[in-house]
C-alpha cells in the first residue's frame, strides 16, 4: 500500500505544478498578466483548503480507494479543461475548480492516513517517504514538462501527470486497500490485527467539525495549525507558484529555473526522510523550530543571491533539504494528541490551514509583483514568516508545562 499511495502522492502532486510551468507561456501566447493565472492558483489552494479536512472524514465514511480514483477523475478532467481553456475565467473552472477538489479531497490526509493506520512502529519514517513524494511529484517532473513547454507547446505539458495518474488509477482500482485488516494483516509493529470500526453512517461534515471541536481545545493545534499555515506560504505557495518566474525576472530560463526545483525535488526527499527518522528520535517541537528557521534563511538570502549557477545550486540544495521537512514532525505530534481513528482528520484541519497559507503566497506574490515590479518584497517577507513561526513554537515549548508537551 505505501508504494501505490507513493507513486499516488507523486503524479498527484505532479498535477499541482502544472500551473507554474504555464504562467510564462500563457501570459505571452494571451497577453494576460502574471497575476490572471495565479488567482487561478490561489483559488485552487483555497478550494484545497476548504476540503482537506473534509476529505480526510471522506475516507472514514466511504473509504480510501473510492477518495482516491474520484481525485483521480477530477484531476484528469481539470488538466483535459486546462489544455482546452483560452480565456481566464477558463482557468478558473479546470486549475482552480476541478485540480482544486481533486487535490483537496486527498492532500496530505492520504500520507497521513497510510502512516496512521498501517504502522505503529516507523511511523515518522513512512510519514517522511509519504510527503517527500508530495513535494517531489511537485519538483521533479517540472523540467520534463518545461522542455515539452519549449520543445513543441504548453499543451503537451501535462501529459507526464496525465499518463502518471491515469497508471495510479489502475493500480489503486486493483490493489487498493482501506485497511491491514481487509488482508488480514496486523500493523507493521502490532501483533494483533486491528479490527477497523464500521463506517460512520454520520454525515462528512458533521465527522470533521465533530473532531475540529475537540482538537480546538488543545493549544497545541493552533501553534501547528499557525506555523503549518506558514510552512504552505513559504514553500507551495511561493517557491513552488513564483520560483520560476521569479528566475525569469534574473534572466534565468524556463529548463534551467525548473533543473533547481528538480533538484531542490531531489535533496528534499533526503530531507524529508531524514526529518522522518529524526521525528522518530527527538523533540519534534525543537526539529520544527529549526526547520522554520533554517527556510527563513534561505529565503531572506535567495533575492540578494547573483542568481548564477553556483549560487542557485547551492540554494537548491538548502532550501531542498527542507522545503517540505515540517511535516513528519507535524504529524507524528498530531497523532500522538489524536489518536488513531481521528488523527487523519485533524490532520487534514492542519493541512488547510498549510493550503490557505499557500493560497495567500501564490496570490499575493503575483499582485505583489505585478503591482511593485519585483519579487524581492514578497521573499523577503516570506523568510519573515519563517522567523516568525520559529518563535510561536519555541516560546509554546517554553512557556507551556512539560506536562502538555507531547
Amino acid at each position: 500500500m505505501v508504494s501505490i499511495a507513493f507513486l499516488t502522492t507523486v503524479f498527484s502532486s505532479a498535477v499541482g505544478s502544472v500551473p507554474q510551468i504555464l504562467i510564462l507561456p500563457m501570459i505571452k501566447e494571451f497577453g494576460w498578466n502574471i497575476s490572471d493565472v495565479s488567482v487561478a492558483t490561489a483559488l485552487m489552494y483555497f478550494i484545497l483548503a476548504s476540503l482537506c479536512p473534509f476529505g480526510a472524514a471522506l475516507m472514514l465514511r466511504i473509504g480510501v480507494v473510492k477518495v482516491v480514483l474520484l481525485s483521480i477523475l477530477l484531476n484528469g478532467i481539470g488538466l483535459l479543461l486546462t489544455v482546452l481553456a483560452y480565456e481566464k475565467w477558463h482557468l478558473l473552472v479546470s486549475i482552480g475548480l476541478c485540480l482544486g477538489v481533486a487535490a483537496g479531497i486527498i492532500g496530505l490526509g492520504l500520507a497521513s492516513t497510510i502512516a496512521i493506520r498501517w504502522f505503529n512502529l516507523k511511523r515518522g519514517l513512512v510519514i517522511g517517504i509519504l510527503t517527500s513524494a508530495f513535494a517531489a511529484g511537485q519538483l521533479v517532473f517540472v523540467p520534463f514538462m518545461a522542455w515539452i513547454t519549449t520543445a513543441y507547446d504548453w499543451r503537451f505539458a501535462v501529459l507526464p501527470a496525465m499518463i502518471g495518474i491515469g497508471i495510479c488509477g489502475i493500480l489503486y482500482l486493483f490493489f487498493g486497500k482501506d485497511w491491514p485488516a481487509e488482508m488480514n494483516l496486523p500493523a507493521y509493529g502490532d501483533k494483533d490485527i486491528y479490527q477497523p470500526p464500521a463506517q460512520s453512517s454520520d454525515n462528512v461534515v458533521l465527522i470533521s467539525l465533530k473532531n475540529l471541536v475537540t482538537a480546538s481545545k488543545q493549544p497545541a493545534f493552533w501553534i501547528l495549525a499557525g506555523t503549518f499555515f506558514i510552512c504552505g506560504l513559504t514553500s507551495t505557495g511561493i517557491v513552488g507558484q513564483h520560483f520560476i518566474p521569479f528566475c525569469g525576472d534574473n534572466n534565468v530560463g524556463i529548463v534551467l529555473a525548473s533543473s533547481y526545483l528538480a533538484m531542490m525535488g531531489v535533496f528534499n526527499f533526503i530531507g524529508t526522510m531524514g526529518s522522518g527518522w529524526l521525528s522518530d528520535r527527538f523533540d519534534n517541537y525543537k526539529l520544527l523550530g529549526v526547520y522554520y528557521a533554517l527556510r527563513g534563511v534561505s529565503l531572506v538570502y535567495l533575492p540578494f543571491s547573483d542568481f548564477g549557477v553556483l549560487a542557485m545550486t547551492l540554494w537548491a540544495i538548502f532550501f531542498g533539504l527542507d522545503f517540505i521537512a515540517t511535516v513528519p514532525p507535524t504529524v507524528r505530534l498530531i497523532g500522538k494528541l489524536f489518536g488513531t481513528v481521528s488523527a487523519p482528520v485533524v490532520f487534514g484541519w492542519v493541512f488547510a490551514a498549510h493550503q490557505f497559507g499557500s493560497a495567500a503566497a501564490a496570490y499575493g506574490a503575483g499582485y505583489s509583483r505585478d503591482a511593485l515590479f519585483s519579487y524581492m518584497p514578497a521573499f523577503l517577507i516570506a523568510g519573515a514568516a519563517c522567523f516568525a513561526a520559529t518563535a510561536m513554537i519555541m516560546s509554546y515549548k517554553a512557556f507551556t508545562p512539560k506536562k502538555v508537551h507531547i
